[in-house]
């Protein structure tokens, strides 16, 4: 099945932070306009929302028959900013999960059903990345650039900027504030709706594919070409 798409076209320092391994991890600490935030994990939501004078992350562990202590919450701080990590126990092969940005690390749950809930706070000005494979990935209130992925969920992200996002089963809704992305910007599900909230003032160009999926575009005065695939 073909994914419905809309493509757009158009022309570290900080405080240290405090963490804690067991039920519940807290992380916090100031980054620099332009760098970002990353949260990666595998089964749970992640729930960010703009605000504050510096990044704040909580991520609460339950589990039904695996144990929540047995993932690792890591953190990794590189040029681009702070990528944090659930990393779940290797499996029967013995592969180390390993936290990488860019969601490059190899993570796999090996059948643990400990899920991790995030919730993030953003400050105005860095961006942020959010990726799981089961749950919903919401951004609310941000104040830069956002990138949000999932596999079984729905993604939401309202932002002064612009944003990518992806699902495989679930929704997209999108309520972006900016047009001055460079290159193209793609919104994908194969599942699900894609609703886009686009500023008055939008002058671009939308191509727009569906399969049997509902797709519009709201407060924009952009053209747009709709067709089924």
């Amino acid at each position: 099945m073909l994914a419905p798409t809309l493509l757009v076209l158009a022309g570290l320092t900080g405080s240290p932070p405090h963490a804690q391994q067991g039920n519940e991890f807290r992380w916090h600490g100031a980054l620099a306009a332009g760098k970002t935030i990353e949260i990666v994990g595998v089964n749970g939501s992640i729930d960010a929302s703009g605000g504050g004078s510096e990044v704040e992350v909580v991520a609460v562990k339950r589990g039904r028959r695996s144990d929540p202590a047995e993932v690792r919450i890591k953190v990794v701080e590189h040029a681009d900013g702070v990528t944090i990590c659930a990393l779940y126990p290797p499996g029967r092969d013995r592969e180390e999960n390993e936290c990488r940005p860019g969601g490059k690390g190899h993570n796999s749950t090996r059948d643990n059903d400990v899920n991790v809930e995030w919730t993030v706070k953003v400050p105005r000005g860095v961006r942020f990345a959010g990726r799981t494979v089961n749950g919903d990935v919401v951004g609310r209130g941000l104040a830069a650039e956002a990138e949000e992925h999932t596999v079984n969920g729905s993604v939401s992200v309202e932002t002064t900027s612009w944003a990518d996002a992806s699902t495989v089963n679930g929704s997209i809704t999108a309520r972006l504030g900016s047009t001055g992305w460079r290159g193209d910007l793609e919104l994908t599900t194969v599942n699900g709706g894609i609703t886009v909230d686009l500023p008055a003032s939008a002058s671009m160009e939308v191509d727009a594919s569906t399969v049997n999926a509902p797709m519009s575009t709201l407060h924009s005065m952009a053209p747009v070409e709709a067709s089924m695939a």
